[in-house]
């Protein structure tokens, strides 16, 4: 019995450590959102606004990137296609973190995501600072920057085509790289064009390649966003 009652008093104090660490990163978060993130958001002069995205090319982000965006509360763990990271978890990663680990850092990141960024950031700012922050490789940090190194032109003057060429780099910029692996990234474009068009629906949260990829494809993936058993 006192074995037990120890083992349960140990349990206890650890919980409530964690509990209390969590709670203490929540309101740090929260002070410094409050006071310097929305502050910064609001002032930013941004190359891109949301109008620069037609009605075509915002569906089409949010098909692929994030399906759930305006009903989800900055997490979203169910919808077929949806992956771990929504956006609103993106911007967590890029704003509250000078270094992300994937384990713990995780529930940090959508604890942050669900009870700070999303009820203090509104979802047309949060989806403007993607469009113009979204890593898309060294030398292009939003669309703007990549329409500009990868196609020699202005974002609204690229074809929806080279539009979804830069969307097809989000989920790994070095691997779909339309540079470096040009036939990979018209694979994944003529995926995301079925998937957008309603022919493909993904069959599960973390269906993301849409269909079967090479093995040295699949090794520069990020964990939990390919699972072969999907494509029978």
């Amino acid at each position: 019995m006192k074995t037990l009652n120890r083992t349960w008093i140990a349990a206890s104090l650890l919980l409530l450590a964690i509990v209390g660490y969590y709670g203490w990163e929540l309101q740090s978060a929260y002070r410094y959102t409050v006071e310097r993130v929305i502050p910064k958001e609001r002032t930013a002069a941004y190359s891109l606004t949301l109008s620069s995205l037609t009605v075509k090319r915002k569906a089409a982000l949010l098909k692929i990137e994030d399906p759930n965006f305006y009903q989800h509360s900055g997490m979203d763990f169910t919808t077929p296609g949806a992956g771990i990271t929504t956006i609103t978890q993106a911007l967590v990663k890029t704003i509250y973190f000078e270094r992300f680990s994937p384990g713990i850092a995780k529930i940090k990141q959508t604890l942050i995501a669900r009870f700070v960024l999303d009820p203090l950031m509104p979802k047309e700012m949060q989806l403007r600072r993607f469009i113009n922050t979204v890593y898309l490789g060294p030398k292009a940090k939003g669309f703007e920057q990549a329409a500009n190194h990868y196609f020699d032109r202005p974002f609204d003057e690229i074809s929806d085509d080279q539009f979804l060429a830069l969307l097809a780099m989000i989920i790994a910029p070095e691997t779909f790289n339309i540079e470096k692996h040009p036939e990979r990234n018209e694979l994944r474009v003529a995926r995301l064009k079925q998937v957008i068009n309603g022919d493909y629906t993904p069959k599960g949260l973390f269906d993301l390649t849409y269909g079967r990829v090479d093995h040295e494809t699949r090794q520069q993936l990020p964990a939990l966003s390919y699972f072969e058993s999907y494509y029978p």
